[in-house]
Protein backbone atom coordinates (compact mmCIF):
# COMPACT_ATOMS: atom_id res chain seq x y z
CA UNK A 1 0.00 0.00 0.00
CA UNK A 2 3.46 2.49 1.20
CA UNK A 3 4.74 1.67 -2.25
CA UNK A 4 2.19 2.27 -4.50
CA UNK A 5 1.08 5.94 -2.87
CA UNK A 6 4.90 6.76 -2.94
CA UNK A 7 4.65 5.81 -6.70
CA UNK A 8 1.25 7.61 -7.35
CA UNK A 9 3.42 11.07 -5.79
CA UNK A 10 5.88 10.62 -7.98
CA UNK A 11 3.51 10.37 -11.52
CA UNK A 12 1.62 13.46 -9.61
CA UNK A 13 5.13 15.66 -9.16
CA UNK A 14 5.90 14.85 -12.92
CA UNK A 15 2.71 15.96 -14.10
CA UNK A 16 3.03 19.35 -12.08
CA UNK A 17 6.55 20.18 -14.48
CA UNK A 18 8.17 20.54 -11.05
CA UNK A 19 10.93 17.94 -11.34
CA UNK A 20 12.26 18.10 -8.36
CA UNK A 21 11.20 19.75 -4.78
CA UNK A 22 14.49 21.99 -4.94
CA UNK A 23 13.14 23.25 -8.21
CA UNK A 24 9.65 24.25 -6.75
CA UNK A 25 11.08 25.83 -3.81
CA UNK A 26 13.35 27.79 -5.94
CA UNK A 27 10.21 29.20 -7.74
CA UNK A 28 8.75 29.85 -4.21
CA UNK A 29 11.67 31.89 -3.19
CA UNK A 30 11.48 33.76 -7.03
CA UNK A 31 7.96 34.77 -5.93
CA UNK A 32 8.83 36.26 -2.93
CA UNK A 33 11.55 37.93 -4.24
CA UNK A 34 9.18 39.64 -6.94
CA UNK A 35 6.45 40.85 -4.28
CA UNK A 36 7.72 44.61 -4.50
CA UNK A 37 7.50 44.76 -8.00
CA UNK A 38 4.40 43.29 -7.97
CA UNK A 39 2.90 46.05 -6.32
CA UNK A 40 5.20 48.74 -7.46
CA UNK A 41 5.28 48.56 -11.54
CA UNK A 42 8.03 50.62 -13.46
CA UNK A 43 4.88 52.60 -14.95
CA UNK A 44 3.66 53.38 -11.44
CA UNK A 45 7.71 54.32 -10.69
CA UNK A 46 7.64 56.86 -13.50
CA UNK A 47 4.31 58.46 -12.32
CA UNK A 48 5.64 58.34 -8.82
CA UNK A 49 8.55 60.62 -9.26
CA UNK A 50 7.66 62.06 -12.87
CA UNK A 51 10.63 64.88 -12.75
CA UNK A 52 13.54 63.00 -11.28
CA UNK A 53 15.09 62.45 -14.64
CA UNK A 54 14.65 66.53 -16.10
CA UNK A 55 17.50 68.36 -16.87
CA UNK A 56 17.09 70.42 -13.67
CA UNK A 57 17.65 67.69 -11.28
CA UNK A 58 20.93 67.36 -10.21
CA UNK A 59 20.55 63.09 -9.82
CA UNK A 60 18.65 63.07 -13.40
CA UNK A 61 19.40 59.31 -14.86
CA UNK A 62 20.52 57.97 -11.74
CA UNK A 63 17.83 56.53 -9.46
CA UNK A 64 16.43 53.56 -11.85
CA UNK A 65 13.45 51.51 -11.12
CA UNK A 66 15.53 48.63 -11.84
CA UNK A 67 18.32 49.91 -9.30
CA UNK A 68 15.37 50.07 -6.74
CA UNK A 69 14.07 46.76 -7.08
CA UNK A 70 17.48 45.08 -6.61
CA UNK A 71 18.23 46.72 -3.24
CA UNK A 72 15.19 45.63 -2.17
CA UNK A 73 16.10 42.27 -2.42
CA UNK A 74 18.39 42.77 0.25
CA UNK A 75 15.84 43.48 2.57
CA UNK A 76 12.93 40.77 2.21
CA UNK A 77 10.68 42.12 4.86
CA UNK A 78 10.38 45.22 3.39
CA UNK A 79 7.31 46.16 1.23
CA UNK A 80 6.11 41.96 2.37
CA UNK A 81 4.87 42.48 5.54
CA UNK A 82 1.12 41.98 6.55
CA UNK A 83 -1.90 42.55 4.64
CA UNK A 84 -1.57 43.92 0.99
CA UNK A 85 -2.94 47.32 2.23
CA UNK A 86 -0.36 47.52 4.76
CA UNK A 87 2.84 46.36 2.74
CA UNK A 88 1.33 49.16 -0.47
CA UNK A 89 1.07 51.54 2.75
CA UNK A 90 4.99 50.91 3.60
CA UNK A 91 5.99 51.34 0.19
CA UNK A 92 4.58 54.55 -0.48
CA UNK A 93 5.65 56.16 2.86
CA UNK A 94 9.31 55.08 2.12
CA UNK A 95 9.23 56.39 -1.27
CA UNK A 96 7.35 59.66 0.20
CA UNK A 97 10.01 60.32 2.58
CA UNK A 98 13.03 59.65 0.39
CA UNK A 99 11.10 61.93 -1.86
CA UNK A 100 10.99 64.94 0.55
CA UNK A 101 14.47 64.37 1.48
CA UNK A 102 16.07 64.62 -2.16
CA UNK A 103 13.16 67.03 -3.32
CA UNK A 104 13.61 69.21 -6.39
CA UNK A 105 9.92 70.36 -6.10
CA UNK A 106 8.49 74.29 -5.14
CA UNK A 107 4.93 75.20 -4.46
CA UNK A 108 4.16 76.57 -8.42
CA UNK A 109 6.19 73.47 -9.66
CA UNK A 110 4.94 71.80 -12.84
CA UNK A 111 2.85 69.04 -12.16
CA UNK A 112 2.68 70.04 -8.16
CA UNK A 113 5.83 70.79 -5.72
CA UNK A 114 4.78 66.54 -4.84
CA UNK A 115 6.18 65.42 -8.25
CA UNK A 116 9.75 66.16 -7.78
CA UNK A 117 11.41 63.33 -5.92
CA UNK A 118 14.71 61.94 -6.34
CA UNK A 119 15.76 64.73 -7.90
CA UNK A 120 18.92 65.43 -5.97
CA UNK A 121 21.61 62.11 -4.66
CA UNK A 122 24.18 64.39 -2.82
CA UNK A 123 23.91 67.51 -0.37
CA UNK A 124 24.76 70.33 -2.34
CA UNK A 125 25.99 73.00 0.33
CA UNK A 126 26.95 70.78 3.48
CA UNK A 127 26.82 72.93 6.32
CA UNK A 128 29.98 70.73 7.81
CA UNK A 129 31.60 67.04 7.19
CA UNK A 130 29.18 65.62 9.53
CA UNK A 131 31.90 63.76 11.10
CA UNK A 132 31.30 63.43 14.73
CA UNK A 133 34.49 62.57 16.44
CA UNK A 134 33.44 60.75 19.78
CA UNK A 135 31.52 58.29 18.16
CA UNK A 136 35.02 55.84 18.21
CA UNK A 137 33.97 52.95 17.01
CA UNK A 138 33.47 54.89 13.67
CA UNK A 139 36.30 56.58 13.08
CA UNK A 140 36.29 59.22 10.17
CA UNK A 141 38.33 58.64 7.54
CA UNK A 142 40.78 62.05 6.95
CA UNK A 143 39.91 64.20 4.40
CA UNK A 144 35.92 62.44 4.18
CA UNK A 145 33.07 64.09 3.90
CA UNK A 146 30.14 62.24 5.53
CA UNK A 147 27.67 64.59 4.29
CA UNK A 148 24.33 63.58 2.81
CA UNK A 149 23.91 61.02 0.18
CA UNK A 150 21.48 58.56 -1.32
CA UNK A 151 17.52 58.96 -1.24
CA UNK A 152 17.36 58.93 2.19
CA UNK A 153 20.34 61.64 2.42
CA UNK A 154 22.49 59.38 4.49
CA UNK A 155 24.77 61.36 6.82
CA UNK A 156 27.03 61.22 10.01
CA UNK A 157 30.37 58.76 10.02
CA UNK A 158 28.05 57.16 12.65
CA UNK A 159 25.53 55.61 9.75
CA UNK A 160 27.99 55.14 7.19
CA UNK A 161 30.17 53.16 9.16
CA UNK A 162 27.07 50.60 10.13
CA UNK A 163 25.97 51.12 6.94
CA UNK A 164 28.49 49.84 4.70
CA UNK A 165 29.26 47.25 7.52
CA UNK A 166 25.80 45.52 6.80
CA UNK A 167 25.93 46.29 2.97
CA UNK A 168 29.04 45.50 1.94
CA UNK A 169 30.92 48.12 1.37
CA UNK A 170 33.92 50.47 3.32
CA UNK A 171 31.31 53.52 4.03
CA UNK A 172 34.12 55.47 5.94
CA UNK A 173 36.62 55.25 3.72
CA UNK A 174 34.55 55.34 0.46
CA UNK A 175 31.14 57.57 1.80
CA UNK A 176 31.31 58.73 -2.41
CA UNK A 177 30.03 55.15 -3.31
CA UNK A 178 26.28 56.16 -1.69
CA UNK A 179 26.35 59.11 -4.97
CA UNK A 180 28.05 57.00 -7.44
CA UNK A 181 26.00 53.42 -7.47
CA UNK A 182 22.60 53.70 -7.57
CA UNK A 183 21.45 50.30 -6.20
CA UNK A 184 24.02 50.80 -3.11
CA UNK A 185 22.24 54.17 -2.79
CA UNK A 186 18.59 52.85 -2.24
CA UNK A 187 19.90 49.98 -0.27
CA UNK A 188 21.43 52.64 2.09
CA UNK A 189 17.83 54.13 2.84
CA UNK A 190 16.22 50.63 2.90
CA UNK A 191 19.19 49.88 5.83
CA UNK A 192 18.06 53.35 7.76
CA UNK A 193 14.12 52.12 7.17
CA UNK A 194 14.30 48.67 8.32
CA UNK A 195 17.28 48.98 11.20
CA UNK A 196 16.20 49.49 14.85
CA UNK A 197 18.77 52.19 16.42
CA UNK A 198 17.17 52.14 20.13
CA UNK A 199 16.10 54.28 21.39
CA UNK A 200 13.90 54.63 18.43
CA UNK A 201 12.32 51.74 16.71
CA UNK A 202 12.25 51.21 12.99
CA UNK A 203 10.99 52.28 10.38
CA UNK A 204 9.56 49.67 9.13
CA UNK A 205 7.76 48.39 12.27
CA UNK A 206 6.36 51.38 12.69
CA UNK A 207 4.47 51.27 9.03
CA UNK A 208 3.39 47.48 9.69
CA UNK A 209 2.14 47.56 12.98
CA UNK A 210 4.83 46.01 15.09
CA UNK A 211 5.95 49.29 17.03
CA UNK A 212 5.35 48.98 20.84
CA UNK A 213 5.66 51.96 22.36
CA UNK A 214 7.71 52.14 25.94
CA UNK A 215 6.54 54.03 28.80
CA UNK A 216 9.02 56.97 27.77
CA UNK A 217 7.79 57.08 24.30
CA UNK A 218 3.80 57.33 25.55
CA UNK A 219 4.91 60.31 27.91
CA UNK A 220 6.21 61.70 24.61
CA UNK A 221 2.97 61.13 22.95
CA UNK A 222 4.81 59.25 20.32
CA UNK A 223 1.65 57.46 18.55
CA UNK A 224 2.69 55.12 15.89
CA UNK A 225 1.69 56.26 12.02
CA UNK A 226 3.88 58.21 9.10
CA UNK A 227 3.95 60.99 11.92
CA UNK A 228 6.80 58.56 14.17
CA UNK A 229 8.58 58.10 11.17
CA UNK A 230 9.28 61.46 10.35
CA UNK A 231 10.24 61.81 14.05
CA UNK A 232 12.77 58.73 13.30
CA UNK A 233 14.09 60.06 10.52
CA UNK A 234 14.47 63.69 11.29
CA UNK A 235 12.47 64.86 14.39
CA UNK A 236 14.93 66.44 16.38
CA UNK A 237 14.08 69.38 13.77
CA UNK A 238 10.38 68.79 12.86
CA UNK A 239 8.96 67.39 15.40
CA UNK A 240 7.05 69.20 18.51
CA UNK A 241 6.36 72.26 16.47
CA UNK A 242 3.27 73.20 14.67
CA UNK A 243 2.14 73.24 11.25
CA UNK A 244 6.12 72.75 10.21
CA UNK A 245 6.89 73.24 6.54
CA UNK A 246 9.23 70.13 6.26
CA UNK A 247 6.71 68.04 8.39
CA UNK A 248 3.68 68.72 5.65
CA UNK A 249 5.96 68.46 2.63
CA UNK A 250 7.05 64.79 3.89
CA UNK A 251 2.86 64.58 4.14
CA UNK A 252 1.92 65.69 0.87
CA UNK A 253 4.14 63.01 -0.72
CA UNK A 254 2.67 60.59 1.44
CA UNK A 255 -0.88 61.51 0.73
CA UNK A 256 0.26 61.84 -3.43
CA UNK A 257 1.65 58.20 -3.15
CA UNK A 258 -0.97 56.39 -1.13
CA UNK A 259 -3.32 57.85 -3.65
CA UNK A 260 -1.58 56.55 -6.40
CA UNK A 261 -0.86 53.24 -5.18
CA UNK A 262 -4.90 53.47 -3.58
CA UNK A 263 -4.43 52.55 0.09
CA UNK A 264 -5.10 54.86 2.87
CA UNK A 265 -2.46 57.04 4.70
CA UNK A 266 -3.29 55.49 8.15
CA UNK A 267 -4.04 58.18 11.24
CA UNK A 268 -1.01 60.26 13.15
CA UNK A 269 0.51 62.11 9.73
CA UNK A 270 2.67 64.58 11.65
CA UNK A 271 4.39 64.70 14.48
CA UNK A 272 3.47 68.52 15.90
CA UNK A 273 2.74 66.88 19.57
CA UNK A 274 5.36 64.43 19.71
CA UNK A 275 8.71 64.95 21.61
CA UNK A 276 11.85 64.12 19.50
CA UNK A 277 13.91 61.15 20.49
Amino acid sequence: MASTFLFLSFIFLLGTGLPSTIEAHGHRRWRERSRVASLISEELFKELFLHKDDSACPANGFYSYQSFIEATKKFPKFGTTGCLATRKREIAAFLAQISHETTGGWATAPDGPFAWGLCFKEEISPQSNYCDDSVEQWPCSPGKSYKGRGPIQLSWNYNYGPAGEALGFDGLRNPERVAEDPTTAFKTALWFWMTEQKPKPSCHDVMVGRYIPTKADREANRTAGYGLVTNIINGGLECGIANDARVNDRIGFFQRYAKLFNVDTGPNLDCQNQKPF
